[in-house]
């Protein structure tokens, strides 16, 4: 079955599809088939052709070096661009965590390396009795953490930390990003986090206006490991 990890966050809006996709990018030099997943993806946008899909799934999809179902890829697409509890309420959608599991594991058989995107932060809401948390232990993958550099991100990133090893899952490395070029003291904020953070540092992303994966997938430095 295909390598395969779990990329969450410390917050919405940190950059996680920037990672998944950067990392499927990098994972090229290494994998000839890899996949990328979006099990929930709450904001749908209307295609070309006229059908409905999800930006981050479309990314995914684009740094895919494997064509698989878009049921596959994205189990569950909402309407609304909020939190997936309220999407899926609205929508009159029960998330059920074992569809997203057998989707998974029918993507590891068909690929070498997948790559799955959560939504939101770690313990986003998907209803009123699972969290992203739960989806990450019925997965059981390891997990990146994608720490978006802002102020407040410290924090959200310890704790985040704190609450994937509670789940006794493994964090397998953490990406520092660069998403505001006007925070002070970012290095400073880095060494902090990697005093703290149990886990490698895969990247260090730096700022851009219009980040392109393929170009990011440079930064990446994984170590062997990772890959056991």
């Amino acid at each position: 079955m295909a390598a395969a990890w779990f990329v969450t966050g410390t917050d919405t809006g940190v950059g996680k599809s920037l990672v998944a996709c950067a990392l499927m990018f990098h994972l090229r030099a290494r994998y000839a088939r890899i996949a990328g997943m979006k099990p929930v993806a709450a904001g749908a946008e209307r295609a070309p052709d006229g059908s409905w899909g999800n930006e981050d799934v479309w990314a995914l999809e684009a740094a895919a070096t494997v064509d698989v179902s878009r049921s596959l890829v994205n189990p569950y697409l909402l309407q609304a661009p909020v939190s997936p509890h309220i999407a899926a309420q609205r929508d009159g959608v029960n998330i059920e965590l074992q569809t997203i599991v057998d989707a998974c594991n029918s993507l590891r058989e068909q690929a070498d390396a997948l790559v799955v995107e959560g939504a939101g932060g770690f313990r986003v809401p998907l209803s009123a009795t699972q969290d992203g948390a739960d989806l990450a232990v019925a997965l059981r993958l390891p997990v990146i953490l994608v720490v978006g550099l802002r102020l407040g991100c410290l924090n959200h990133a310890v704790l985040t930390a704190e609450s994937i090893a509670a789940r006794g899952l493994k964090l397998a490395g953490w990406v520092a990003n660069h998403i505001d070029p006007d925070m002070p003291e970012q290095q400073a904020n880095i060494d902090w986090l990697q005093s703290q953070l149990k886990a490698p540092r895969l990247a260090d992303l730096p700022y851009s206006a219009m980040p392109d994966a393929q170009h990011m997938a440079a930064h990446f430095r994984l170590p062997t490991d990772i890959f056991a």
